[in-house]
């Protein structure tokens, strides 16, 4: 059996003493991408277990898209990835 090994850490320790591991990262062929999974991939790139480069090849993002996504999370939170609260949280 062949192991891949990932170019990154395979686990990281965020804050709150949780793990996160890739195996917690969103399948790469996801196409529904609600808030919990794009939270997690910004938390993954946030704590260093993904470069942002990684992650938009991964998962087939912009790095406009991923920015936007970065941005919601830092000014509103996680709440601001949700499709329906968009217009909430956008600039007049």
């Amino acid at each position: 059996m062949y192991v891949k090994k990932n170019k990154g850490p395979s686990y990281v320790t965020l804050p709150d003493g949780r793990k996160l591991t890739r195996s917690d990262l969103p399948p790469r062929d996801t196409l529904r991408w609600v808030a919990s999974r794009k939270a997690r991939v910004v938390l993954a790139v946030s704590a260093g277990l993904l470069v942002k480069g990684e992650a938009c090849e991964m998962y087939g993002l912009s790095e406009e898209e991923f920015d936007g996504w970065l941005a919601a999370v830092k000014s509103h939170g996680i709440s601001a990835l949700k499709t329906t609260k968009l217009q909430n949280y956008r600039q007049p």
